[in-house]
């Protein structure tokens, strides 16, 4: 094969040869400074790869592994797009066929189709304009690391296979019990994503009050939480055949000791509390300090949901809006989120991890042999085989260091005050609460749904911004997340100055 330099993707060039006698040279493509840098990567991985004979099954995969690792060397490096460009499944099925075949359609095919077509109808997570949703700023260390992590191919839900791998995730874990303030027995492991770390940490309050109670109460378990807890939590409590009682929020919309004392007297089935530390929809943290006491005294777990703010434990301006929580009984945060590290990673925590190992821990034959004196993250969540997912965040912090991530935190919190202040003295926008934490909530009065979807839309297709209307105080409403330190709140403002005057949203 020859190099082609109109080829997004190439299939990795040999060195070059001499045409045969009486033949015509091949016309030699014209080289630039990309293509030499991906020859000359192509290059040095066909010869890393010198070593591994062909496989009887799979044959010469060095092509495959040489344009999969080139793409992710370059894509590591290269800016992000914000445009919303999603596709409907009819026009990219039109766009790419089948490519599941008998024969398969090879890997240059293959890459070619995901770089040019569906890659681009994906949004861009970690663009610093992208402020819907929780988006994901991953630092380019994290993301590098995790294709070493792939690489490696560890089975990191035991010690026997993963030791190395499972130290190094539990130094980070030690970092997050050292923010919560946590004893030294505290333990965690790092699950798919809040969803899971939510449910490992419910099924794990469900047992110990089993354990604790003897029986099963009349009409079940139940949970209370505030209605402003994650729809993970009701999934959960579906899941786990529990009743969720709702407990009225205050007029900042907080969680408070004194609402929930009334309802947990009322309810002797309520076996877990659910807190949040930093709500998704407008970032509020519930009010620690008074639920956890109410909770304990009436023999209740307590789980606090910091899947996305729990990352401000790391910054000094924060820290106090989670007071209380040094006696939670478990807690979530999610790194993808704010703390810079790629999908998917949550780090579910115990302040005694022994009730979470009775409820988890797998017996069996084949693993009875295993050595429960080590960490084993298999025993503290509902899973058994688990990726290494903490190790691209463990690689990140190792490099840049913890006072770098408390600075990167910091800086979405202050762009988070600065677009609010902005607002608030825009004569044509209403701030709807003061941040708490980095979601900032607002409105653009006079406008209806259809002028915010239509502004929204409009921005995000633009590639602009991406901002969606959201409910707030049963009101349609916006809010913008700030979780990367490299957006400009700047240009968030001009964006909003810009865009928001006409009354209808045009």
């Amino acid at each position: 094969m020859t190099e082609d330099s109109t080829h997004p993707f190439p299939s990795p060039a040999p060195d070059s040869a001499p045409a045969p006698d009486g033949a015509a040279a091949p016309a030699t493509p014209p080289t630039t400074p990309e293509s030499s840098e991906r020859s000359a990567f192509s290059r040095a991985s066909d010869a890393l790869q010198r070593h591994r004979a062909p496989s009887e099954v799979w044959g010469d995969e060095r092509e495959a592994v040489s344009l999969a690792l080139r793409w992710a060397a370059e894509h590591t490096t290269v800016a992000t797009d914000p445009k919303t460009t999603a596709r409907s499944a009819a026009e990219l099925q039109a766009a790419v066929g089948e490519t599941i075949t008998e024969d398969g359609i090879g890997a240059a095919r293959a890459m070619e189709l995901f770089d040019s077509v569906l890659l681009p109808a994906t949004r861009a997570a970690e663009d610093p304009m992208n402020l819907a949703y929780i988006p994901a700023a991953p630092t380019r260390a994290a993301v590098a690391f995790d294709t070493v992590v792939s690489a490696a191919n560890v089975f990191g839900g035991v010690w026997e296979n993963g030791a190395g791998a499972i130290f190094a995730e539990n130094q980070v874990l030690r970092w997050i019990a050292d923010l919560l303030e946590w004893p030294a027995e505290s333990a965690g492991v790092f699950v798919s994503g809040g969803t899971m770390g939510n449910l490992s940490a419910l099924a794990t309050a469900r047992d110990h009050a089993l354990r604790a109670r003897g029986r099963r109460p009349e009409g079940g378990w139940a949970l209370a939480c505030a209605s402003t807890a994650h729809s993970s939590v009701a999934s959960a409590a579906r899941l786990l055949d529990m009743d969720v009682v709702t407990v009225p929020i205050d007029d900042r919309g907080h969680l408070t000791g004194e609402a929930l004392e009334g309802v947990l007297a009322a309810d002797p089935r309520i076996c877990a509390v659910v807190a949040s530390g930093g709500t998704t929809n407008a970032g509020i943290v519930d009010d620690l300090a008074s639920v956890i006491p109410v909770a304990h005294r009436h023999g209740a777990w307590v789980h606090v949901d910091g899947a996305y703010g729990g990352a401000a434990l790391a910054a000094p301006s924060a820290k106090g809006r989670f007071a209380g929580i040094q006696e939670a009984d478990s807690f979530i945060v999610d790194p993808h989120k704010w703390l810079f590290a790629p999908y998917d990673c949550c780090a579910l925590l115990y302040r005694d991890p022994r009730p979470a190992a009775a409820a988890h821990s797998q017996h069996a034959a084949y693993l009875d042999s295993i050595d429960r004196g080590e960490s084993n993250p298999s025993d503290l969540a509902a899973h058994l085989s688990r990726r290494t997912r903490g190790l691209p965040l463990w690689y990140s912090l190792a490099t840049h260091g913890t006072a770098a991530y408390s600075a990167a935190v910091e800086r979405c919190l202050a762009s988070a005050r600065t677009v609010a202040t902005a607002i608030e003295a825009s004569e044509h926008l209403e701030l709807l609460l003061e941040p708490e934490l980095s979601v900032v909530v607002f409105r653009r009065p006079g406008w209806t749904p259809v002028a915010y979807r239509r502004w929204s839309q409009r921005l995000a297709k633009e590639g602009t911004l991406l901002c969606l209307p959201t409910a707030f105080a049963g009101e349609i409403a916006l809010r913008l997340a700030f979780v990367n330190p490299q957006t400009d709140p700047a240009a968030v403002i001009d964006v909003l100055e810009r865009t928001m005057h006409a009354a209808d949203g045009s």
